[in-house]
């Protein structure tokens, strides 16, 4: 038996889900083991914010605000208000950066951050919660970052949205991914 394999192989992101979500405790639990990614030099350069409730309703309006619309096209502003709503709970995962650090870019500090972030909705997958991985076009936004109160040297990197499976979710298998056509070998000389 080879369970990370097979909750890998199961994994699928779920866009409907109910008002159910996971507790604090449990999180902590989860985000216990995620940051147990690779982490070159120990910087933990992550962390992730919980938005419930009145905070989606405020993370709307500065995705309202960072597209514009609102004068030009206020129902599509309104639409863009309500996109955090589509599930109880959202977890902001920020990279934590730790800049002119030479033996740890901050590229690989931003992987590392994602890393977390992959395998937190993997763990939450196989805890039995509906997650999927959102950005967007103004994830980088400084009224976006604002409202999360992100520091200089930190980066949004998207919001993975939890909340209960639906009664009609089925856990279909998707298509693996073909790794023959992804995988190469560097031959010994060139």
């Amino acid at each position: 038996m080879r369970p990370v394999l097979d909750a890998a192989r199961a994994r699928r992101s779920v866009s409907k889900v109910t008002d159910a979500a996971p507790d604090d405790a449990e999180l902590l639990e989860l985000l216990g083991a995620a940051g147990r990614v690779a982490d070159h030099a120990s910087l933990h350069p992550w962390r992730v914010i919980a938005l419930r409730g009145e905070a989606r309703e405020r993370l709307g309006a500065s995705l309202a605000a960072a597209s514009g619309l609102e004068e030009s096209d206020p129902r599509g502003a309104a639409k863009l208000a309500t996109k955090p709503l589509r599930a109880p709970l959202l977890l902001a995962v920020v990279a934590v950066r730790t800049p002119g650090y030479a033996k740890v870019p901050e590229w690989e500090q931003d992987a590392t951050a994602a890393g977390v972030a992959h395998l937190l909705s993997l763990l939450l997958d196989e805890a039995g919660w509906g997650v999927m991985w959102r950005t967007g076009p103004h994830t980088r936004h400084p009224s976006v970052a604002a409202a999360h109160g992100l520091g200089e040297h930190e980066a949004l990197l998207g919001w993975l949205y939890v909340g209960g499976r639906p009664a009609n979710w089925r856990a279909e298998r998707r298509k693996p991914s073909d790794a023959t056509a992804r995988f190469t070998t560097l031959s010994p000389s060139a």
